[in-house]
């Protein structure tokens, strides 16, 4: 079997690429087969060059297999063991968590990075893409023939009962102790060593529990408890989902399109460099007609000063507009200081993009020459493009006596850049 896995495993490969090793590893499902390769080209004086591919498939006797992982190698590359048989690598800015099934190995010839061919299905990606210390998951895949014995619950297992739990509850009537019965006749386990832990997350599940608000006909804002409903995502037709938090699953990986951005609610987090990127992704769903869920633990905080950068860019709103609309749809709307300090930085870097009176033409340029109408049109300069860094080659500077002579060449207006400066700071 592992000769017939080698074989598929090498059709993905350029002929120039080679193994050097390959380790089959755990699944979340009990058909999936998985690999582990590491990969080197063979071309002379890339022998240093060194990447991971994670190639899925999908049962043991499957006739071919995809490709579900590319991590780089760099020379900033870390690898840690968990003390559990597995272990991590960071490279590049990027962590990937493996758990071989054994440290048997096979050596082989062939393999290289194949970022552009990733083919593996949804679920497969998001495996791969597993954290390990996040502190809500998605329900564990059913693993049969398991021992007997049974082991110890974890904070984590019983927080993801407690939310199918307190679905099904009278939230009127119930109390913290017949929750907590319910979840030990559940689990076949005394959960007394858990009670502050489940008083405490019943008290935020029940602060999760509103419905998400509707801040715009295409895009939720929400909690956890939002994103893990899989009925009200459906009943609001949701088909993509923005996790901004660093502790918190994708819960439905294989039926929603999912981006993340991982980080904690602290005023040191950094969020406006993922904001270009949240912009694209929530207007690629307004473009196909389709609906987001913003979510991070509450709504309140994170995902609220996504939603805010959003709106400024998206309709060009300040950031007092944008965040007195955000909380009429959700008056509990609160980013922490730092997050409202950086929304504040990227209203001036809005501000200053949009600022059009940045470049204006010398008065005796005001009449252009009837054929430089078009190319005058299609030409227009951003604030954040300027023409000196593309100076004019000698046969127009001659033509035009040079930046002070007669040339057509717009000149910088000073008032209008202390302007942009000012507004940055």
């Amino acid at each position: 079997q592992q000769e017939q896995h080698l074989h598929l495993m090498m059709q993905l490969l350029r002929p120039q690429d080679a193994i050097r090793l390959a380790v089959r590893l755990e699944s979340a499902r009990p058909r999936r087969v998985r690999y582990l390769l590491v990969v080197r080209p063979e071309e002379e004086g890339a022998e240093a060059e060194t990447a991971l591919l994670g190639v899925d498939f999908a049962h043991e006797g499957a006739t071919r297999c995809t490709l579900g992982m590319v991590l780089p190698l760099w020379s900033d590359t870390q690898v840690f063991l968990d003390g559990d048989g597995g272990f991590s690598v960071t490279s590049g800015g990027q962590t990937r968590i493996f758990k071989p099934i054994s440290v048997q190995t096979m050596w082989l010839a062939w393999a290289r990075g194949y970022a552009a061919a990733l083919s593996s299905e949804q679920s497969c990606l998001n495996e791969w893409l597993a954290l390990a210390d996040l502190e809500s998951v998605r329900p564990a895949s059913p693993t049969p023939l398991r021992p007997a014995t049974t082991p110890e619950l974890s904070e984590q297992a019983v927080r993801a009962l407690l939310r199918d739990v307190m679905a099904t509850a009278d939230l009127e009537n119930v109390t913290s102790k017949e929750v907590r019965e319910e979840l030990e006749r559940r689990t076949g386990h005394s959960l007394a060593e858990h009670k502050d832990f489940i008083d405490n997350e019943m008290l935020l599940v029940l602060a999760q529990m509103d419905r998400p608000s509707r801040v715009f006909p295409h895009l939720f804002l929400g909690s956890e408890w939002n994103a893990a409903n899989l009925e009200e995502l459906q009943q609001n037709r949701v088909t993509h989902i923005l996790n901004v938090a660093r502790e918190i699953d994708n819960f439905f990986p294989a039926l929603f399109t999912y981006m993340n951005v991982r980080v904690y609610d602290e005023e040191a987090a950094e969020l406006l460099p993922h904001w270009n990127d949240t912009f694209l992704f929530l207007s690629r769903v307004r473009a196909a007609g389709g609906r987001a869920l913003v979510h991070c633990r509450m709504g309140l905080s994170r995902s609220a000063a996504t939603v805010l950068a959003y709106a400024m860019k998206e309709f060009g709103w300040s950031l007092e507009r944008a965040l007195r609309h955000v909380r009429h749809c959700r008056p509990g709307v609160l980013p922490n200081p730092g997050f409202m300090r950086q929304l504040d930085f990227y209203q001036g870097i809005l501000s200053a993009s949009r600022h059009s009176s940045l470049w204006e033409p010398r008065a005796a340029e005001q009449t252009p020459h009837p054929e430089e109408d078009t190319a005058r049109d299609t030409s227009v300069l951003s604030p954040l493009s300027s023409p000196l860094a593309s100076p004019l080659s000698s046969e127009e500077e001659a033509a035009g006596g040079g930046l002070l002579g007669a040339s057509r060449r717009p000149r910088i207006s000073l008032c209008a850049v202390m302007r942009s400066i000012s507004l940055l700071e």
